[in-house]
């Protein structure tokens, strides 16, 4: 199959799959659940911005049955709105910590199976060595998507049109493979239904702003030798709902990536978005042709001309966010700007 082909390619070999976007991807600053930052002069001030990426959990927006707070979003809304930047949401329903990000009446409540699941990594496959890697809300079980589902349609009645787009947490989530640490009713096959259901969901819910389902990794599968048609699925769906595709990281050199999503982003059709997140240890990584860490004008590169993105959402991780991201931008931003006397002011 031709996406089978493309993950083993040269990433720049897929930049033919179509024409790169105009202009190249729009910027924004992913500040996490430092929401406060957006009152950073260097952020608001800053003309090759676009807005802010911003991660609200679960547990934050619903902290008890049916009781909704939106106040913080809605908050940090007007906030961009009045100083001319847009809105990305992060809606979290998944740690990497000790932290649970779904309410409480859902681990409380028997009938919804604990409402979490923890989540375990087993280096090299082997399970005596398997570690936890936090938690994750119960996706695959039907009585708990349908809060988190309910969750997606009352934000998209209070912000759907107003935000510039939702994003979905990353698929990749791991319980090792021989099933000893599968918690109940989880199954490879069942999961991609649940994380497609709930793409439909969203895409229901925010019919006039992006969607976009960070789809990286999916359990039960390591491509190209274990491929049983998980990932890809995601990705037709995406397409079949007019949905976005993207991840939580921009590391062209990292193997894994270039062997999972970064194919599948490069050969979507046209007017499918995408989007990829810079985060914490990206600017680190070392280009293994010449030992030297990435640049930001690479990876910017690599994002517009290979992957074609519509969208790089920044991290502030120092000293890379202040000494490289922000200043490359503003020079991007003043190569872009129109001169002379016709020259009009936005």
């Amino acid at each position: 199959m031709l996406l089978a082909l493309l993950a083993v390619l040269p990433l720049t070999a897929v930049a033919v799959a179509a024409a790169e976007r105009p202009g190249g991807p729009q910027h924004y600053v992913y500040f996490e659940r430092e929401r406060h930052r957006i009152q950073e002069r260097s952020f608001l001030d800053h003309r090759g911005v676009v807005g802010a990426q911003l991660k609200y959990t679960w547990r934050e927006l619903e902290p008890a049955r049916d009781v909704y707070r939106l106040q913080p979003v809605l908050d940090d809304l007007r906030f961009l709105e009045a100083r001319g930047k847009r809105l990305f949401i992060q809606l979290q329903d998944v740690s990497f910590s000790e932290e649970v990000l779904v309410p409480d009446y859902l681990t409380a409540d028997s009938s919804f199976g604990g409402g979490v699941a923890r989540k375990w990594e087993c280096p090299g496959d082997d399970e005596s060595r398997a570690r936890s890697d936090g938690w994750v809300a119960r996706r695959w079980d039907p009585r708990v998507r349908a809060r988190f589902q309910r969750l997606l349609d009352t934000l998209g009645r209070a912000v759907d049109g107003r935000i510039e787009g939702l994003n979905l947490p990353e698929t990749s989530i791991d319980f090792c493979e021989s099933g000893r640490f599968h918690p109940p009713g989880f199954s490879f096959a069942g999961y991609v239904d649940a994380v497609t259901s709930t793409m439909s969901a969203a895409r229901a819910a925010f019919p006039r702003s992006v969607v976009i389902q960070y789809a990286n990794f999916m359990p039960g599968e390591w491509l190209p030798w274990t491929d049983h048609g998980y990932l890809r699925a995601v990705y037709a769906h995406a397409e079949r709902i007019g949905a976005g595709v993207g991840g939580p990281d921009l590391m062209p050199h990292r193997k894994g990536q270039r062997q999972h999503s970064y194919p599948l982003i490069a050969a979507r059709r046209a007017g499918v978005l995408a989007g990829l997140a810079v985060q914490d240890g990206n600017l680190a990584e070392r280009d293994p042709a010449t030992g030297r860490p990435v640049t930001v004008a690479q990876l910017h590169a690599f994002a517009r001309d290979t992957l074609r993105l519509d969208y790089l959402f920044w991290g502030t991780e120092e000293p890379y966010y202040s000494r490289d991201v922000l200043p490359y931008l503003d020079s991007l931003a003043r190569s872009r700007a129109p001169t002379g006397p016709s020259r009009t002011r936005r």
